[in-house]
């Protein structure tokens, strides 16, 4: 009898002593434990999405291909389908679920249902979060621990929707939302049982299940969870039989995804992916979500991208010409509605000629000039000497060689006399035409000489589309913008464009002037390629020396087009020249940009009262080298005639 006393003793403190053993441990284990309140601010890597005007998406960026989706966006059938494969006691257990276990092992040793997981939903959310994905005791028993704490912080349908968003599902999809895109083309909400099916296979193992690796592995799969679904009545024997049909009859379109893609329009989207650039740092920009509402019209961009690869094509045997671009800005608002920066796009090189190169505007640029002498109080009428000039051994010459004598600044700028416009732009000053320009939009390099009239500088086609568009606005410059609205993951506005800044920079007076002579340049000039029936249109040409750039810059009243055309290693083209392709070019992109408005009118105004630009020290008009400048408004028979007596008058060469 003692001696069973004895042992009942001895058994009783070695099972007092294992006990405490067991606390140990676990004591030990849960000090090297995550904290999972943590889980309250968790932000998964996020997918950027890049949007047409018209809603379509047309890039992403990300490093996990991911969009966080609510509960209430997921198709039932999803929850039903995860649920019935990985976990159908996800609302009985508290994290661990030993029943689950020994099923899994039950259909592992009966050789049934390939993959079948013994982990519950929350123990695959702790390893995924918080612990190693490698298979040992060590990392097991912490993957209980975690589960049991992460069930006392977070609800179970809190834990579910982390799951469903956070589990990698194959072929670079990280949540259902993802998933559902990529092998469906479709949101979640939207997916049939049969389709449910096959997302809810893949989290045990995503490539092995994936159609794009094994179709027919996958197949097996669906039916597998399908079945599962039937076992425990979250579908009935119909909707089975329909669903196992559908998995027959299925067939799956292979999408491949990469860290970077431009799913459409690429000249445009590179472009957008620049001024993001501007504004955030490329972790927001590749894990932070956002929601990118771009202003491209795609239609008019498929058609722009056409038009410039067939007619550049079409001249190439003929002019020796091999690329283009384009860029089309709406008036009053500033959203560039298209941008073609080639003949085609080249995933080798990326080069967007629309923005990327820097080409001479040639006569383009005496946009600019003849704009300064409108805010200086000349007007169109105003006479010019077309005689020769020498500015310091520089002789320029016009196109023609020829000299027509006295002839109005209208005239010159429509037949694109080049004496005319450097004459102008000695009166004005240059320092007054580079000041001019820069109020316009152009940023690019300009040098302070002579030639600068005749476009010896570098710009690029959106500057040129964004400056010249500020003619047709009246004066007032709106800035180009690719975006009009970017949202973060939670839908809040982080950038509005969708009133954009509006900034007076010339006298309307000066505009209306220079609508009036730029349309002349398109009805009897330079450029009546570019003619419109019914829609009054205005414009630059502009062609360089030895043909190595052409170029045409208009408007209408609602649109400015920029067109340039040329080749990259700056070869000679045989005589082409503004008013012949890159007019042609313009042409076709401004008639479909105005596709919806039967007429219009330029918004040429005769104000009672023009902007006169006088020197802020004296009021007398302005001479090219007084400090400061300031408009006056004065009726249009009351110009000042005598300009600045401190700092000179201008000189008329």
């Amino acid at each position: 009898m003692t001696s069973v006393f004895s042992m009942l003793l001895l058994f009783l403190g070695v099972g007092l002593a294992g006990v405490s053993m067991v606390r140990t441990v676990l004591d030990h284990y849960r000090a090297e434990l995550p904290d999972v309140s943590t889980l309250t601010y968790y932000e998964p890597s996020l997918t950027t999405r890049i949007y047409a005007s018209d809603g379509s998406l047309i890039g992403t960026l990300y490093r996990e291909n991911r969009t966080w989706t609510k509960l209430d966006e997921i198709s039932p059938h999803l929850l039903d389908a995860i649920l019935a494969i990985e976990d159908s006691r996800f609302y009985e257990h508290r994290g661990v679920d030993p029943k689950g276990v020994i099923r899994a092992v039950v259909s592992k040793a009966a050789g049934s249902g390939g993959k079948q997981g013994a982990s519950t939903i929350t123990m695959q959310l702790a390893r995924a979060l918080f612990l190693s994905p490698k298979q040992t005791l060590d990392r097991k028993l912490k993957e209980v621990l975690v589960a049991v704490e992460i069930e006392k912080n977070f609800t179970k349908n809190e834990i579910l929707e982390l799951y469903l968003n956070q589990i990698y599902l194959g072929s670079g999809a990280y949540g259902v939302h993802s998933a559902s895109e990529l092998y469906f083309g479709k949101k979640p909400k939207d997916l049939t049982p049969a389709e449910a099916a096959l997302i809810a296979g893949l989290p045990q193992a995503p490539s092995d299940y994936s159609p794009f690796e094994d179709e027919e592995a996958a197949r097996e799969r669906q039916k597998l969870v399908l079945g599962r679904m039937l076992e425990i009545k979250k579908l009935s024997q119909a909707d089975y039989d329909k669903a196992i049909k559908e998995v027959d009859a299925q067939k799956y379109k292979h999408r491949k995804r990469k860290d970077f893609v431009v799913l459409k329009v690429p000249y445009f989207t590179s472009y957008v992916i620049k001024q993001l650039y501007r504004q955030f740092d490329e972790e927001m920009l590749f894990t932070g979500g956002l929601n990118i509402y771009t202003t491209v019209d795609m239609k008019l961009q498929r058609k722009a991208e056409a038009t410039v690869k067939e007619l550049v094509n079409a001249d190439t045997q003929y002019l020796n010409v091999h690329q283009g671009a384009c860029v089309t800005v709406e008036n009053g608002t500033g959203y560039i509605r298209a941008m073609v920066g080639g003949t085609g796009w080249k995933d080798k090189d990326q080069f967007n000629r629309a923005w990327q190169a820097e080409r001479q505007p040639g006569s383009s640029f005496k946009t600019f000039v003849y704009t300064t002498a409108m805010e200086m109080g000349y007007n169109p009428s105003t006479s010019i000497s077309d005689s020769p000039i020498n500015i310091n051994g520089w002789q320029p010459k016009n196109s023609d060689g020829k000299f027509y004598g006295p002839m109005s600044i209208s005239s010159g700028m429509q037949q694109s006399r080049n004496v005319v416009a450097v004459r102008v732009m000695q009166m004005v000053g240059v320092n007054r035409v580079v000041e001019t320009a820069r109020k316009m939009g152009i940023k690019g390099k300009l040098q302070m000489v002579p030639s600068l009239a005749l476009g010896a500088a570098d710009l690029s086609v959106i500057e040129m589309a964004d400056a010249v568009s500020t003619i047709p606005n009246g004066g007032v410059r709106v800035p180009a913008t690719p975006i009009k609205m970017i949202t973060d993951k939670d839908g809040n506005v982080v950038v509005d464009n969708r009133f954009p800044s509006k900034t007076d920079v010339l006298a309307e007076s000066s505009a209306s002037y220079m609508m009036e002579m730029m349309r002349g340049v398109v009805t009897g000039g330079t450029a009546t390629a570019a003619f419109i029936p019914n829609h009054e249109a205005g414009g630059k040409t502009g062609t360089t020396d030895s043909y190595r750039d052409a170029w045409f810059v208009g408007y209408t009243r609602d649109y400015t087009t920029a067109v340039w055309v040329g080749n990259d290693d700056y070869a000679k083209m045989w005589r082409s020249f503004g008013g012949d392709l890159p007019a042609r070019i313009w042409k076709n992109v401004m008639v479909y940009a105005n596709r919806n408005t039967k007429e219009s009118k330029l918004p040429i105004t005769s104000p009672a009262k023009v902007g006169v630009l006088v020197c802020a020290d004296t009021k007398q008009r302005i001479g090219p080298k007084c400090p400061k400048a300031i408009r006056e408004m004065v009726p249009r028979y009351a110009i000042p005639r005598q300009f600045c007596t401190v700092h000179g008058a201008p000189v008329y060469m």
